[in-house]
């Protein structure tokens, strides 16, 4: 998600899409640990959109 993305989103929808991508990266992690990636970037991808919406909800709640 981009932040121009994720700062217009609702604040449901932002915990929404964390609980979503968490999965997805537990999951890729669990299939990566048994045989590798075709594209081992996309943990990347997830671990930093999970940072960038947990930022958002921290920042919206101490406002």
């Amino acid at each position: 998600m981009k932040q121009s993305e994720i700062k217009e989103a609702s604040t449901a929808e932002l915990q929404e899409k964390l609980a979503e991508l968490n999965k997805a990266q537990t999951d890729l992690k669990i299939a990566h640990a048994i045989s590798p990636l075709e594209n081992p970037i996309q943990l990347r991808g997830h671990r930093r959109s999970i940072a960038r919406i947990a930022t958002e909800l921290t920042k919206r709640e101490v406002q």
